[in-house]
């Protein structure tokens, strides 16, 4: 059974997301730990709240440390503030994150418009996500509804090693990134029932 390393850093809706990874098939343990990260298969990084209080929690328990050298040799995934993590920067407090896929998180524009009205932020329910790859990380679960909750959105600087997926919410926004053995998604799997569990499952069976 592949054993999953969730990582506790102190923001995360940690029970919800073990409980999802077991289902979908991971033996998991939730951890701090430097040994516990490097015995495990894969890395997932959640995350929610506010950018810089999780970038400080990641730096206090050496888990952005952690994380780059985790990419070095298995795969990672990373969820909601997860995701915004790996990018250069955040404009929410203009917080510098891991840097390691090149953009920046912006605040969604209150200009926007979704069916001729002005979108509300935060970001709160079910959005189509749309991924134009035949990845095995979408097998079974592409343009499906996956649950969102946030007020901020990666946008990467393009690139053609980049596999991107897709939300409308006023615009087209980047909601997934997979990146050589990294795979970040802006939606919350673990509250995505069927499709979620697919993709989490999707994940755990992933070989780079």
């Amino acid at each position: 059974m592949t054993k999953v390393a969730l990582l506790d850093y102190g923001v995360g809706n940690l029970y919800s997301v073990a409980n999802a990874l077991k289902v979908a098939g991971a033996d998991v343990i939730t951890t701090d730990r430097a040994d516990d990260i490097q015995k495990a298969d894969k890395i997932l990084l959640p995350g929610v709240g506010a950018m810089r209080d999780a970038m400080a929690h990641m730096a206090e328990h050496g888990i952005d440390t952690a994380v780059k050298e985790a990419l070095n040799t298995k795969p990672v995934m990373a969820i909601c503030v997860g995701m915004q993590a790996m990018f250069d920067v955040s404009e929410e407090g203009n917080v510098p994150c891991l840097g390691i896929i090149p953009g920046t998180v912006r605040r969604f524009d209150d200009a926007w418009m979704q069916n001729n009205e002005p979108i509300k932020i935060p970001h709160v329910g079910w959005n189509r996500v749309d991924a134009d790859t035949d990845h095995m990380l979408w097998q079974g679960c592409n343009h499906e509804y996956f649950y969102f909750t946030h007020s901020y959105y990666c946008d990467p600087v393009p690139n053609d090693q980049l596999i991107l997926a897709h939300t409308t919410y006023g615009q087209k926004f980047c909601s997934s990134v997979i990146w050589d053995n990294l795979f970040i998604t802006q939606f919350h799997p673990e509250k995505s029932h069927r499709a979620g569990l697919k993709l989490l499952s999707n994940f755990i069976n992933w070989q780079p």
